[in-house]
């Protein structure tokens, strides 16, 4: 049958978390990179797109085009710590999640754990929750094959929807610009118009046999895609290193009963999450953001012959963790609970093949 597939994307990722912690840099072109002669941009907000800055382009070309532009160094570890949090709400919906980056994922919920009928439904879920919980934007495409829901994710970006149906896909394909086309870089783009190729409907138009000879195995490939075809499974790979959740509260606390009750929530939630996915791990991490939005953690490992998987067995160690916090200057904002160090390392699900039939499909 058809699958359901999801592609997210995070609109200018990096850029958008510091905005986040920095409303000021929202109206402002700004960029992540090194701010030095031969540093690079690794990605820009949209005002300073509007100058010409995109990724890669070195930090001296891009202060050329845009003299203002204030350049951001890059915080990997919290930009991974966002990444894991976004994970976390794809989880809810799915297993099979395969990300080919830290901003970027595809998840078939063709059969999803919250059985909604419309993968579209899904996406605009996830793009909400993204948007309330982590104050972010993302864009979404959904169609029935990895290489369409790509594109229909890039299609209306910045905070993108965008659904290629399977009864619309071969006319959307036909007038797709050569360019877009999933592995058609500046290079083989050249090749393509040298052969009066430059869209969708010209590629369809063109034989196997004489797309092989031109761009070898790729061009196999790029026959499959102008009809529609896509049969890769997203392949969750994934060995899952930690499970956690976190609590932004509605108003800063700093009275120490109302931290406790606030833990004890964080730790309840923590425990439904760790004995849906039979998880066991014996390292206890705790996340404080106060409301000056610095954050600390603090861990605590216990014995191989322990594990972390009921309230009791991380109420304990979590309160201990807690006596290490000063939040008597600083009220808290946001609690979190993490386990990891598992003690039975798995794999999340693997290869699912399937074949893709021409059938009525409901998105």
């Amino acid at each position: 049958m058809l699958r359901k597939i999801i592609h997210i994307d995070m609109d200018a990722f990096f850029a958008a978390i510091e905005e986040r912690e920095h409303p000021e840099l929202h109206f402002v072109p700004m960029a992540v990179g090194h701010d030095e002669q031969r540093g690079v941009i690794a990605t820009a907000n949209y005002e300073a797109r509007k100058h010409g800055i995109h990724s890669a382009l070195s930090s001296f070309k891009a202060k050329q085009l845009c003299p203002q532009l204030i350049i951001l160094p890059g915080r990997m570890e919290v930009y991974k710590e966002v990444s894991e949090q976004i994970h976390q709400i794809f989880l809810d919906y799915t297993d099979i999640i395969e990300p080919l980056s830290i901003d970027e994922a595809f998840l078939d919920v063709t059969e999803n754990k919250k059985q909604i009928e419309k993968a579209v439904d899904i996406a605009i879920e996830i793009k909400r929750r993204i948007h309330d919980e982590l104050h972010l934007v993302a864009s979404a495409g959904i169609s029935y094959n990895k290489f369409l829901a790509k594109i229909a994710s890039d299609y209306r970006k910045p905070d993108g929807l965008c659904t290629i149906h399977p009864d619309i896909a071969l006319d959307f394909i036909a007038k797709l610009p050569i360019e877009s086309f999933w592995g058609v870089g500046p290079v083989t783009a050249r090749s393509m118009h040298m052969l009066n190729i430059n869209n969708g409907e010209q590629l369809r138009a063109c034989s196997k046999e004489m797309l092989i000879r031109q761009f070898g195995k790729a061009g196999s490939i790029y026959y499959d895609f102008a009809r529609g075809i896509d049969e890769r499974p997203v392949i969750p790979t994934r060995i899952r290193k930690s499970i956690g959740c976190e609590h932004t509260l509605e108003k800063d606390i700093k009275d120490r009963s109302a931290v406790i009750i606030e833990l004890y929530h964080v730790a309840l939630e923590l425990e439904e999450r760790l004995q849906q996915k039979k998880f066991h791990g014996i390292t206890l991490t705790m996340k404080i953001k106060y409301n000056n939005f610095n954050q600390i953690t603090r861990s605590i490992t216990l014995p191989k012959d322990k594990h972390l998987d009921t309230l009791k067995e991380i109420l304990a160690p979590a309160k201990q963790l807690l006596k290490q916090v000063d939040y008597s200057q600083s009220s808290i904002r946001l609690i979190g609970l993490s386990v990891s160090n598992p003690i039975d390392e798995k794999i999340v699900p693997q290869k699912e093949h399937y074949t893709q039939l021409k059938i009525n499909f409901d998105f």
